[in-house]
């Protein structure tokens, strides 16, 4: 009897412990979220964490979860700092179930890495991150899918020459990257030098500080420099202004190609009549006509669940984002579930789930999602995928696609990705793997 009142007793304080945090059952796999829905970066947070839940919504609505087990979710807001971050992730990361953690935030990304590592849960940075965590073997689990900051410089810088009639055309040219002024926007700095050097044109990085309501002597400099094109490498509130001082100055818009964070509905329509004629990659289309957004705006609008306080942004760059980011998660687990069973499955066992991630066309097309994006093939050492981009155009109303799906240089960026990859291990006393059967400790 003294037995059954201390378990009785022990229940209720672990009840207690709980409280007020939603319960996570063993039929759940959790998403802690780091969103930000404030501050000057809150056009990307709202969109990309409201695609991101719309289709774990639609997953949940639709099919009852994946095999059975439902998908469940808490945010902490981070305002976009890293100490925000890093206390989302120590209040979140002992639920139970954590499937992974997607922060949209290279410094918060960066505060993780070793904590990821040590408590073995997967870290995905889509479209942004530590360029070098694309090597698995050093990095088990960091998963820059889609595309890491060199494939965006290479696909950029491929597409410049396409224009210009091929790389041998580039010889001469000048380029300003006009970067923010964070870890992300530095990211990329060494490979503009590499590939000025590979190409033979001349490279001018002039930096944006945080947050980037102020750029007029940056854009002076531009107009002595004369570039033939300018790479905008901004985020948020940078964006429309570069636009519109861009135009103060009289640089045409079209010369200016702008990076995967710079591409959004958001960076142009506060522009006004200065963003016509901008250009920017792009790793997935914008627009809901594609079924997996009928899907959404069908089961998940169409039962009051929606996410996006506008459903005009339903479609825009930043949601399909979220959207396509919710695919790939979702698809790491049903992937594990394979091999691990139907059932809620640990952090370790997702990792192995996102480094067999391959979706083929016709895998997308199956998932309603044909030409929203190319597809991807992730592998225990390539953590990226195929890093493929197209480039889109604003004509002043909607983006419209003016180039095929280009591929990275990879040939010269992976010794670059590996050789600091091998420079980070040594640092950090971490054997890389040599086989993806291998076990991950560290």
């Amino acid at each position: 009897m003294r037995f059954r009142h201390l378990k009785f007793a022990l229940g209720v304080v672990g009840v207690l412990a709980f409280a007020g945090a939603p319960a996570v059952h063993a039929d759940e796999q959790f998403f802690p979220l780091q969103s930000y829905r404030v501050g000057p970066y809150a056009a990307g947070g709202t969109g990309f964490f409201g695609g991101f839940i719309d289709y774990l919504n639609l997953i949940n609505i639709r099919d009852g979860g994946v095999n059975g087990v439902k998908l469940t979710w808490d945010e902490g807001e981070t305002q976009y700092e890293v100490e925000r971050g890093v206390e989302v992730y120590e209040r979140l990361k002992n639920r139970l179930g954590v499937a992974a953690w997607n922060p949209l935030s290279v410094g918060i990304a960066y505060a993780m890495i070793d904590r990821i590592t040590k408590d073995k849960v997967p870290l995905i940075t889509v479209n942004h991150g530590r360029t070098d965590s694309t090597d698995g073997r050093v990095f088990p689990y960091v998963f820059p899918l889609l595309l890491n900051p060199y494939s965006e410089t290479s696909g950029i810088v491929n597409y410049i020459a396409s224009r210009e009639g091929g790389v041998d055309r580039l010889k001469d040219k000048k380029i300003v990257v006009l970067y923010h002024g964070s870890p992300y926007g530095k990211e990329t700095i060494p490979i503009y030098k590499l590939l000025a050097d590979k190409y033979h044109f001349s490279v001018e990085q002039i930096e944006v500080p945080h947050p980037g309501n102020e750029q007029q002597s940056q854009w002076l400099s531009i107009r002595r420099a004369k570039p033939d094109y300018v790479v905008l490498r901004g985020w948020g509130v940078m964006n429309p202004v570069a636009l519109k001082t861009a135009q103060k100055v009289g640089f045409p818009a079209d010369h200016i190609i702008g990076n995967v964070w710079s591409n959004s509905e958001e960076d142009v329509i506060p522009a006004g009549d200065a963003a016509k004629g901008y250009i920017a990659i792009t790793t997935q289309a914008s627009g809901a006509e594609y079924p997996v957004l009928q899907e959404v705006i069908k089961t998940v609008y169409g039962a009051g669940k929606g996410n996006l306080d506008d459903k005009k942004r339903i479609g825009s760059v930043y949601h399909n984002l979220g959207i396509v980011n919710g695919i790939l998660n979702v698809e790491a687990i049903r992937i594990a579930q394979a091999k691990f069973g139907e059932r809620t499955l640990t952090g370790d066992e997702v990792r192995w789930g996102f480094e067999h991630l391959q979706l083929n066309p016709a895998r997308v097309e199956a998932l309603g999602a044909k030409g929203l994006f190319h597809s991807i093939n992730v592998t225990w050492d390539n953590h990226e995928g195929d890093g493929r981009v197209t480039f889109q155009q604003w004509d002043g109303a909607k983006w419209k696609v003016v180039s095929d799906w280009i591929a990275p240089d990879r040939a010269s960026l992976r010794p670059i990705i590996e050789k600091s990859a091998a420079a980070y291990a040594r640092e950090h006393g971490i054997t890389p793997r040599t086989s993806g059967d291998d076990p991950v400790s560290q």
